[in-house]
């Protein structure tokens, strides 16, 4: 970055540090100068062979055994820089920084999205505040991207079928994402019509056919793209391939394609598939999820553009709801096909993989919210993004094995407290002068004149504790929290000992009415005359705005509704630059706040009025700014610093930077996810596909011979009628297994607490070992359950399918419990 701001400082800025446009806008004379300039050249030089370097050095994936060799990453948009506007919100951000952080570990990911060419939107207000979006084209050849390319120097190209005899043409893009591929998808090309060119003008528009045309090109046409890629440039194939929420989940029925094309049945492909797939889900609310109606889906995948070995009735199965009361059956649901489709699910917390559990549940039927098969891997940031350069320098030059391995975090304690504080105050004097240019521009669009501006110099202040706050905004965020008692906000943004500011960012979705109202209820406050020099909405939240907010913020405020917030990422941004979180435990802060690190908002979960409840959170909200947040800021010894609050500001780092670090969610995507998914689709692809074929007619046998499967009797022994902590409770069960053999089946007994309504908290789980099997398709199984705890105690015992394939007991969502309740309570049997 450094050497493209030399090239021309003046045009570098003007640019927003974009280095493609930068060399289209530079001088030629000063081009030839830089030509001369040996100093400059060694700069470029030196530049180059660090490029090289970690283009093609082996990293940390490279020492791994058995990982996949390539792995297909979708998303529908991507934060990658300012300069690539292809993202909305978090989930963009993290695909960016997920992205990113597979190059710098060495992770073969190939990802795949769409090229918008108008982008999300640009934001800016009214004279009355109310939010206005603007859609700038963005010419490709002006963005850093290379068009793929066939041998014979014609754009590579895919196509997809549409109903009525119509082709979706699109071309793809390449983003190099350091040593990782980003293949964007763009339909804007002249053997579309208008309707299908169309299909790539911007992110999250249209209607619903407009959304599932995107939805097409992004998960059919990006396994097309992928196979492209591949056989143009050698890559090696995806073995894993990710699914980033639902809107890429079509392209499981893509591969199911290719396979039912190579000879498997849909049956046998399918199993292939979910072997690889790994399905991320983003959202903690069912309105977060793409739902089309049934007749949508059948009309695109039926008629004469049906696909001869894939029949739309199995497609519409795959997105059917499952039974519940809000189950509906005219809509086809993309997350439902998408974990159908995945035999690894995860969401993006621990209270969001809990969240999600209770959301499907229905998916595996007869199996507590616990042993659900979603799992979670908690999101991470991107270092070299987000960390203000300063705070780099800082460690690189006082803790390198922090910037070379990301260890070392317990040495932050040693850092200077006078140089963290004065790092904190050039970051957070770099908001402000920023801030305040970025209003008087806001202002000048809004109609006023400079006359009228001269208080702009003055507004928000270097010196004054500050939080940030910048989200989309849902009504779930809450961006109007603050405003619940704006007497009370008054009296804590103008305290004369204590002053505190807020920097506001956010863009609703074009078409929520409700969200705009709310931008325009928190600007109404921030113009008002008293207190317009301590609170400021800066329009046009980007990843440029972001980086300058989460560096030079002191604090990190979130407050959304518990548990809407699936992850959120934000704050972690801003405790890697040493500020401290102010948020509801939600997300990832309810998993890693340890009470030093930054302040928990008390949330009323109990409370149903939701006017009731915001009054409750935002008066104690009001209350930890007031009598914890600013006392502690502004406690100073006798050489200026405040102790305290650094002392905060080290454990932060030391706690969460090992933490909140995206190289971190990568190791565990690896090890937790890539991995066994690579291993497993191996397993099912070895042979000519064998094992799949193998799995799948073992699955159809199951299903089918499930209704024969009883728990008919358990008898207990080993303890009298006083059972002590210790002793050992023998089970002998006798199971109908109808027409399956007991290695079909595992035998489990469960056991643990008793509830209220006579059900097993949190049970423990033992397997029963096959003691005999009678000729009549009975079979004696036996085991021990250790009594461990005290109090209510219980067990009972179930059976569930067993292949050794499947990557858990719930897979098929079959289980088979007694009919009459067995176990005991407090030692009596009943």
């Amino acid at each position: 970055m450094d050497l493209f701001a030399e090239v021309d400082p003046e045009v570098w800025e003007r640019v927003d540090h974009d280095p493609v446009a930068l060399l289209g806008a530079v001088e030629a004379d000063r081009l030839r100068e830089l030509a001369q300039d040996r100093r400059f050249l060694r700069r470029l030089a030196d530049a180059a062979d660090d490029l090289r370097e970690y283009i093609t050095a082996p990293r940390w994936y490279q020492s791994l055994e058995g990982a996949p060799k390539a792995i297909g990453y979708f998303s529908p948009e991507y934060g990658i820089s300012a300069a690539l506007p292809q993202y909305s919100g978090g989930l963009g951000i993290l695909a960016g920084d997920h992205l990113k952080a597979a190059s710098d570990l060495g992770v073969p990911i190939l990802g795949v999205g769409l090229l918008y060419r108008h982008g999300y939107f640009t934001q800016s207000l009214s004279a009355e505040g109310w939010q206005l979006e603007h859609y700038p084209s963005l010419d490709p050849g002006g963005l850093p991207l290379t068009l793929l390319k066939e041998e014979d120097g014609a754009p590579a190209r895919i196509k997809i079928g549409l109903p009525e005899g119509r082709v979706l043409h699109a071309q793809i893009w390449v983003a190099q994402v350091g040593r990782v591929p980003l293949l964007l998808l763009d339909s804007d090309v002249a053997e579309n019509d208008t309707v299908a060119r169309d299909v790539t003008d911007r992110l999250y528009g249209g209607g619903g056919d407009h959304r599932l045309m995107q939805e097409l090109l992004l998960g059919i046409g990006g396994v097309r793209a992928i196979r492209a890629y591949c056989r143009i440039t050698g890559h090696p194939e995806p073995e894993v391939f990710h699914t980033n929420e639902g809107h890429a989940g079509f392209l499981g029925l893509e591969r199911i394609r290719e396979l039912t094309e190579a000879r498997l049945s849909f049956e046998e492909a399918l199993e292939a598939v979910r072997a690889g797939t790994v399905f991320t889900t983003h959202t903690p609310v069912p309105a977060g999820i793409d739902r089309f109606p049934a007749e949508m889906i059948a009309r695109q995948f039926g008629g004469s553009n049906a696909w001869p070995t894939v029949s739309v009735d199995r497609i519409l199965e795959l997105g059917a709801e499952p039974d519940g009361p809000d189950a509906d059956k005219s809509v086809f649901n993309m997350a439902v096909m998408g974990m159908r489709l995945a035999q690894r699910v995860n969401g993006v917390s621990e209270l969001h993989g809990h969240v999600s559990r209770e959301m499907f549940q229905g998916l595996w039927p007869g199996f507590d919210v616990d042993e659900v098969p979603i799992g979670s891997i908690t999101n991470g940031v991107h270092a070299p993004t987000w960390v203000g350069r300063e705070m780099m320098e800082l460690a690189g030059r006082e803790l390198p094995s922090l910037i070379d391995k990301a260890q070392g975090w317990e040495g932050v304690h040693k850092l200077s407290d006078a140089d963290i504080w004065g790092i904190r105050a050039k970051l957070r004097a770099r908001l402000v002068e920023e801030a305040r240019r970025r209003l008087r521009k806001s202002w000048r669009q809004r109609g006023a004149s400079e006359a009228e501006l001269g208080w702009v110099d003055e507004a928000l202040d270097p010196d004054v504790l500050t939080i940030g706050f910048a989200r989309r905004v849902p009504s779930y965020k809450r961006l109007t929290l603050m405003l619940c008692q704006p007497d009370r906000l008054r009296r804590l943004l103008l305290d004369p000992d204590k002053p505190v500011q807020i920097v506001i960012a956010g863009k609703a979705h074009p078409a929520d009415e409700g969200g705009k109202k709310l931008i325009q209820q928190i600007v109404r406050f921030a113009d008002s005359e008293d207190v317009r020099h301590r609170i400021v909405f800066l329009p046009d939240y980007d990843m440029a705005l972001g980086q300058l907010m989460v560096t030079g913020s002191d604090v990190w405020m979130n407050n959304p509704l518990r548990p809407l917030e699936a992850c959120g990422t934000s704050g972690m941004k801003a405790a890697l630059n040493g500020g401290l979180n102010l948020s509801i435990r939600d997300g990832w802060w309810d998993e890693w706040y340890d009470g030093n690190n930054g302040w928990a908002i008390p949330s009323a979960d109990g409370v149903d009025d939701p006017e009731r409840r915001d009054e409750l959170e935002a008066t104690a909200l009001y209350d930890l700014i007031e009598r914890e947040v600013a006392d502690r800021f502004y406690d100073r010894a006798a050489d200026g610093l405040p102790r305290r609050w650094l002392e905060m500001v080290k454990h932060t780092l030391s706690s969460l930077g090992p933490k909140v670090l995206a190289g971190r969610m990568l190791h565990d995507y690896v090890t937790d996810l890539y991995t066994p998914a690579a291993a497993s689709a191996r397993s099912l692809a070895a042979d000519g596909h064998a094992n799949a074929r193998l799995f799948a007619a073992w699955k159809l046998r199951v299903a089918k011979a499930w209704p024969g499967v009883r728990v008919e009797h358990v008898e207990a022994t080993g303890v009298g009628d006083t059972p002590e902590l210790g002793a050992r409770l023998e089970l002998r069960a006798t199971i109908a297994l109808g027409e399956l053999s007991p290695e079909d089946v595992q035998v489990q007994a469960a056991y643990g607490r008793v509830g209220a309504h006579d059900e097993l908290l949190s049970p423990g789980y033992v397997t029963l070992k096959v003691d005999s099997v009678g000729d009549d398709g009975r079979a004696h199984y036996t085991g021990v359950v250790p009594l461990d705890r005290t109090g209510a105690f219980g067990y009972s015992v179930r059976v569930v399918p067993f292949h050794p394939l499947m990557a858990s007991a719930a897979e098929l969502g079959l289980v088979a419990v007694p009919e009459e309740p067995v176990g005991m309570t407090n030692g009596t049997l009943r």
